[in-house]
């Protein structure tokens, strides 16, 4: 089986990250993506209100929503039924 992780891993994993409020380059590099696609990914989460961005001491901090919790367990359901075993990301 191919083992590129698919978009929705991607974002389950700075989901799962963000959890913790993080900097921009620490959830790229902790989920191993380039700047550009990273931003990307972040972006379309802040867009469907699943990350906030917050401004603290000239840092953008990214941190996960209550409203990405329905998207997590969603994910974590379907990936369980698929392959009978939790997605491989450990904190």
């Amino acid at each position: 089986m191919n083992s590129r992780r698919t978009q929705y891993e991607i974002y389950w994993e700075i989901l799962t990250y963000c959890k913790t409020p993080r900097l921009i380059t620490q959830v790229i590099q902790r989920c191993n993506l380039n700047t550009k696609i990273g931003q990307e990914y972040l972006d379309f989460l802040v867009s469907k209100e699943y990350l906030t961005k917050t401004l603290e001491k000239d840092k953008t901090l990214f941190t996960t929503t209550p409203a990405a919790k329905g998207y997590m367990e969603t994910f974590m359901r379907l990936y369980m039924e698929l392959f009978k075993n939790t997605p491989e990301f450990k904190l």
